[in-house]
């Protein structure tokens, strides 16, 4: 697909009614829905608990997690890692994806930069989140960080103003069928990456823990 079409969207290789994550993700890896599949690697897509209560959305995969097929497998994936078990949350109930499933960068010789995916990619993307949530079906689902929150709550929200806050799931990440959208709570906070970027880590830390301890409370 040329960079200059406009997206087609995922949805035509999504399937109908997908019986696991297994087979999303098998379905997920021919993903031609807009032109970041080009240069990736691989499609990276979500990884953990096949009925977790707690689903985490980052923003797209690094370039580590591009070459290794896995979403949250470099450093910004440790600290959140670290971060969970400070936090008291049971890594066996937690399912962790990408709002955006391919890595988008920039070649600055032979380095891959990474670039923030716009609204086109994270609009073609939707289709694969919606799919994992209606299989999941959590009780609560975290976004990190703006691009992740922006594809949950929509794209006027911001994390500064509402981070660690409990808040009903948003009316534009239903899903059509018997999604039980009442059921579940949506939170925001910022992205790990952000904390290793921070002037001052500890403080940035402990700023995603108390937010984490939030998410635990509301899953008890």
């Amino acid at each position: 697909m040329p960079t200059t079409d406009a997206p087609v969207g995922a949805q035509q290789w999504v399937p109908p009614q997908p019986g696991s994550i297994d087979e999303l993700k098998s379905a997920a890896a021919g993903c031609q829905g807009c032109e970041l599949y080009a240069q990736a690697t691989q499609t990276v897509f979500g990884r953990g608990a096949s009925h977790a209560g707690l689903v985490f959305v980052g923003e797209q995969p690094g370039d580590v997690e591009d070459q290794r097929g896995l979403p949250f497998v470099g450093p910004a994936g440790r600290l959140l890692r670290e971060a969970v078990d400070d936090a008291g949350i049971d890594p066996a109930d937690v399912y962790i994806t990408n709002a955006v499933k391919h890595f988008r960068h920039v070649l600055r010789g032979s380095r891959r930069i990474h670039e923030t995916p716009g609204p086109a990619h994270i609009t073609a993307c939707r289709p694969w989140l919606l799919a994992e949530f209606s299989l999941l079906k959590p009780k609560l689902v975290v976004a990190l960080g703006a691009t992740a929150a922006k594809a949950l709550f929509g794209p006027m929200f911001r994390v500064t103003r509402s981070r660690g806050r409990l808040m009903p799931w948003p009316a534009s990440a239903e899903r059509p069928g018997d999604f039980p959208v009442a059921e579940i709570q949506a939170m925001a906070t910022i992205h790990p990456s952000a904390v290793l970027r921070a002037d001052n880590r500890d403080i940035a830390y402990t700023g995603l823990v108390d937010d984490l301890k939030a998410a635990a409370a509301a899953l008890a």
